[in-house]
């Protein structure tokens, strides 16, 4: 078939156009933006270029096949994009579209881009099931050329949506997912499904809704508002890294430091909590800290910020929550975000007040050694320039998994607040003299005792004493550590990264 300029022309029209009107009309009831004005918003003006347009232009109602392909800019930097069209039969699977994701994965992959999942799609088309599912370039395909691409270019998921069976898996890959609370679901299966299988009677937006996600599972990292703050979250994720594993992270103007004085934030009593977020806010570039998984694992705060204009990873634990103590969602917490920051070689910041790992039946019985290992392995295998601050404490277990002296840390430096030991100086005087003091009776003597026995304890942990040991590198006043931060990583900046003679480690996952 031959096509004259308007009739080319209006079969583009036809394809970008996506479905049908009522289509259109329901999503943007939902506060929901079509897919090429998302696309618009994510990237810089002019520079999208598309793939794909004409698939299935045979086929009636399946412009594009329901995915929006190609390549473009973000703050000036190249980027491979896809896009659910969800007013394509809900934006779900056929043969092409998931060719078009398999090809525009590979060529991220092969370029060396970062690619963006800009995803709102109900899953397969089962009445296509044959063509789209078992075959070597079905759907498995996709994730196999996530799992390739993971560590070598930045993955980015901004989800409107649903994203159903399968393809929930899609998000799952990336490094981070932004959901959009009120329309954005992930689920293995239907609500109709579940009840089908197991009886239980339940909701999409209960079983994998937004906030669920965000705050439960810890599969989503970012709760967003509207779909145009999805994207942006993205485009500022993107900002602190770089377009693949061989570069380093953008640099940018550096800003003096963010409101707060640092001596103060801190409580003199270790039994007092504070935000941590405070904390670093006032350590980092005024405006830089961009926190990741806000609302999963609070005791563990993670997230990017500058420092003199230079990305780093920060990774804080925040006794404003479950006295920041480490649990089972905090240290898979921390791992993947250390992983993350090693893929990319964003430094690490860690900023120590930890009691250390949390004990009991419940956590034993999720596997809290197996969880805790894991964030140590991760730690461990790290090879960016690595700081630790050990802020107020750093107890048991919790000082290896804040990169203490034993996991070569490029530093480890102390504020004159800090203690490092086995546990604190209340559960260790009882631990040892528990019989003692309650063979005491009288409660002034008992008292005393104890009093006499926490300051041996005191003076045996002392921080000057550490320091003398060379078990800390140095003791550093609150207003002069960021200059000494800054200077620190600037040394590290040409460490050698080799880890370990083998191919790959064994996870404690």
């Amino acid at each position: 078939m031959t096509l004259d300029r308007d009739a080319l022309e209006q079969l583009r029209k036809r394809m970008v156009a996506g479905g049908a009107e009522k289509y259109h009309n329901a999503n943007a009831a939902k506060g929901k933006l079509f897919a090429r004005e998302r696309v618009a918003l994510l990237v810089d003006e002019g520079s999208f270029v598309e793939d794909g347009v004409y698939a299935n232009a045979m086929a009636e109602g399946l412009p594009a096949d329901g995915v929006i392909t190609g390549t473009a800019a973000v703050d000036g930097r190249p980027v491979a994009l896809m896009a659910n069209d969800s007013t394509v039969k809900a934006g779900s699977w056929g043969a092409r579209t998931v060719e078009k994701i398999i090809r525009i994965i590979e060529r991220a992959y092969a370029t060396g881009v970062p690619m963006v999942y800009l995803v709102d799609s109900a899953g397969a088309r089962i009445t296509d099931q044959v063509d789209l599912f078992p075959g070597r370039r079905g759907a498995g395909k996709i994730f196999w050329n996530q799992v390739r691409a993971s560590g070598s270019i930045p993955q980015a998921c901004a989800l409107f949506g649903p994203s159903a069976a399968g393809g929930a898996y899609i998000p799952a890959f990336c490094d981070v997912v932004a959901m959009v609370d009120g329309n954005a679901s992930m689920y293995l299966g239907s609500d109709r499904m579940v009840e089908m299988v197991t009886g239980e009677k339940t909701t999409l937006e209960e079983m994998g809704g937004a906030k669920v996600h965000c705050t439960d599972s810890g599969v989503g990292h970012f709760l967003c508002k509207s779909d145009a703050e999805a994207i942006e979250t993205v485009r500022r994720y993107l900002s602190y890294l770089p377009s693949n594993w061989e570069q380093q992270p953008p640099s940018a103007e550096a800003k003096p430091a963010g409101k707060g004085d640092l001596a103060a934030l801190v409580p003199p009593t270790e039994r007092q909590a504070f935000d941590m977020r405070r904390y670093i806010k006032a350590l980092v570039d005024d405006g830089s800290f961009f926190e990741t998984q806000a609302l999963f694992a609070k005791e563990l705060t993670t997230g990017f910020a500058r420092l003199n204009g230079e990305v780093v990873g920060v990774v804080a634990n925040n006794s404003f929550f479950k006295g920041g103590v480490l649990f089972v969602d905090s240290a898979d917490k921390a791992a993947r975000f250390v992983q993350l920051c090693d893929a990319f070689n964003v430094p690490l910041l860690f900023l120590s007040d930890v009691p250390g790992f949390m004990v009991g039946t419940a956590v034993e019985k999720q596997g809290i050694i197996r969880h805790g290992a894991k964030m140590i392995t991760a730690i461990s295998e790290a090879t960016v320039p690595k700081v630790c601050v050990v802020v107020r404490k750093a107890y048991g277990a919790g000082l290896y998994a804040m990169a203490g002296p034993g996991f070569e840390p490029d530093a480890t430096i102390a504020l004159p607040t800090a203690k490092i030991a086995v546990m604190g100086a209340e559960a260790a005087v009882n631990a040892v003299y528990a019989n003692k003091i309650a063979a005491i009776a009288d409660e002034a003597e008992r008292a005393a005792f104890v009093a006499a026995r926490r300051a041996e304890y005191e003076t045996d942990i002392d921080i000057v004493r550490l320091a003398s040991e060379l078990v800390i590198d140095t003791i550093t006043q609150p207003e002069q550590l960021r200059d000494e931060l800054i200077a620190r990583y600037a040394a590290a900046r040409t460490k050698d990264r080799s880890f370990s003679r083998r191919r790959h480690g064994v996870t404690p996952v």
